[in-house]
């Protein structure tokens, strides 16, 4: 891929994403994980779970 064919990707994703209204672009973004699960994976869901019973 040369440097123009690069320059040409860029500027057409960044043209999309700016014309996409402030609220689809909002609705499209998915939520974060908890900073646990994210930090130490399926740990903390399974302690939980655990204690829970």
């Amino acid at each position: 891929m040369s440097f123009q064919e690069y320059l040409k990707y860029l500027t057409r994703t960044f043209v999309q994403y700016v014309e996409t209204p402030k609220a689809e672009r909002r609705q499209q973004k998915s939520p974060r994980e908890a900073w646990s699960s994210r930090w130490f994976g399926a740990i903390p869901m399974s302690i939980r779970l655990f204690l829970r019973k």
